[in-house]
């Protein structure tokens, strides 16, 4: 049995803190069935309604996901994206195993991107992260300078099986660029290559990755599981 109290904060605040800080630290893992209401009232000795309150934030914060009749799941997965080194080397890093398949690599046009940038064409290379055991989490659509030390990347593939390596072998680095993030729903294509039904709803992520001089690195357009990213915005002086 736990006592909640503590000055400056509600119990429900102070519930939502606790649950929060055991799944962040993974000893309540992803997937884990969380007890239910009346275990939880009782060994927080908080009412039901303040449980349920609580419940309810952590489901916003997408830390949990409740299923009627069923009961609340941890969904949180720890990850952090580090964008400098590839998601799948956070991931990695972070103890999941996610591997990374390449749909293929051709050279394409886009008119949009050629009036931006003023590049005629591009490396586009398509890859998919897959969970071994929940299956695909994410697919990438990579859109690159198509310049002569990539003249052979459709045959001969990424240089050590990484993007970010074959960019810095051609000395391609980024210092900086934007990102715009939305929801929108799959298309039939993206669908069955993320083995969703059309129309589910994802997080599709718009980057532009630039050079110091504000040339084009990379374009890249992701389409997240929603249930496995999560973006944290922060300001002032954090």
């Amino acid at each position: 049995m736990y006592m909640i109290e503590q000055a400056g904060f509600s119990k429900r605040n102070r519930l939502v803190s606790e649950l929060a800080k055991q799944i962040r630290s993974g000893r309540l893992a992803t997937g884990e069935r969380l007890p239910g209401e009346n275990e939880l009232a009782q060994r927080y000795q908080v009412s039901r309604g303040t449980v349920r309150s609580a419940l309810a934030e952590l489901q916003r914060h997408e830390l949990i996901a409740t299923q009627s009749g069923v009961g609340s799941f941890v969904t949180f997965d720890g990850v952090p994206l580090d964008q400098h080194s590839g998601w799948a080397t956070a991931l990695a890093d972070s103890g999941f195993e996610i591997t990374t398949e390449l749909l293929g690599i051709d050279r394409v046009r886009d008119q949009e991107l050629t009036e931006r940038f003023e590049i005629q064409s591009f490396m586009l290379i398509r890859r998919l992260r897959r969970d071994p055991q929940a299956g695909p989490v994410s697919l990438e659509l990579s859109y690159i300078p198509d310049i002569p030390a990539f003249a052979e990347l459709p045959e001969q593939g990424l240089r050590e099986d990484s993007l970010t390596a074959t960019l810095a072998s051609a000395g391609l680095y980024s210092s900086g660029g934007e990102q715009w993030i939305s929801g929108a729903p799959l298309d039939e294509r993206n669908a069955e290559l993320l083995e969703r039904a059309p129309d589910t709803p994802f997080l599709r992520a718009v980057r532009d990755c630039l050079d110091p001089r504000g040339g084009l690195v990379e374009h890249v357009v992701s389409w997240l599981d929603p249930s496995r990213f999560t973006f944290h915005l922060t300001y002032g002086d954090r």
